[in-house]
C-alpha cells in the first residue's frame, strides 16, 4: 500500500483494489487534491476535516463510531474527545482503526485527550502505522503526543495537523514534537509504500511525509 499525506490531516491511502480519502480538508489556507476514492473516513464535523466535495466517485461514507467492511478493508471507528474534557469544549471526534494487507493504521483525528482509556486502547492495540496529531492548541502538543505513543507503541508513527506553510490556523511546528521524542533527524519521504513485510521488527521509526 501507498500513504500520501494531503496536508493537515487529510491522507490518501492505497492498495491495488481501493483507494480511501481521510479528512478532507477546505478552508485552512490550502486547496485540497481533488481524487476518486472508494471510501471516505471524516473525523469529525468541521470545515478541516469534512469536505467532502473534493472526493470524486460515489464513496462509502464512515463518519462515526461503528464496525465496517468495504472492499476486503477492515475499519473501526473508535470514540474520542477533541478535548481533554470528555468533549465538554470542542465535542466528540471518531478515530479510525485501517486493517488492509495485513496492517493496523490508526488515524487519531483532532483527539484532545491527553490519555486514552482502557476501552480505546483494546481497540488500538496491535497499530502497526500511527497518525496523530502534534501541533497543540486545539489538539494534543507535541509532549502529549509522546505520551499517547507511549500508551500504543505502533511501529511507525506519522505526525500531522502541525504549522505548515499555507496554513492559517494556529498550531505548533513539528519539531516541538520532534524534540519531545527525542528525533533530530527523522526519515523524510515523499510517500510511504510499505507492506507488512517492511515493518519495523524493533523500536519505533519517525516517518515525516512531504505533503502531496
Amino acid at each position: 500500500m501507498t500513504i500520501f499525506w494531503l496536508g493537515h490531516s487529510a491522507f490518501k491511502i492505497v492498495d491495488k483494489e481501493v483507494t480511501i480519502a481521510i479528512d478532507p480538508y477546505d478552508k485552512i489556507g490550502l486547496k485540497m487534491p481533488k481524487f476518486q476514492a472508494e471510501i471516505a473516513l471524516i473525523t469529525h464535523d468541521h470545515e478541516d476535516h469534512n469536505n467532502l466535495e473534493a472526493i470524486k466517485g460515489e464513496p462509502f461514507i464512515i463518519t462515526g463510531p461503528g464496525e465496517y467492511e468495504v472492499k476486503n478493508v477492515f475499519i473501526y471507528g473508535i470514540p474520542g474527545f477533541h478535548d481533554n474534557k470528555e468533549g465538554a469544549e470542542r465535542g466528540k471526534i471518531t478515530m479510525y482503526l485501517i486493517e488492509m494487507e495485513g496492517i493496523k493504521i490508526a488515524h487519531l483525528g483532532d483527539l484532545g485527550q491527553e490519555n486514552l482509556t482502557a476501552e480505546q486502547l483494546e481497540l488500538l492495540e496491535g497499530v502497526d502505522i500511527l497518525l496523530l496529531p502534534v501541533g497543540g492548541n486545539s489538539t494534543i502538543n507535541g509532549s502529549e503526543a509522546v505520551e499517547i505513543i507511549s500508551q500504543i507503541q505502533p511501529r511507525i508513527i506519522i505526525p500531522m495537523h502541525y504549522k505548515f506553510s499555507g496554513v492559517d490556523k494556529k498550531l505548533d511546528s513539528v519539531d516541538i514534537f520532534l524534540k519531545e521524542f527525542g528525533v533530530t533527524d527523522p526519515e523524510k519521504m515523499e510517500k510511504l509504500k510499505i507492506s507488512k513485510k517492511d515493518l519495523p521488527q524493533e523500536g519505533t521509526k519517525i516517518i515525516i511525509l512531504e505533503k502531496t
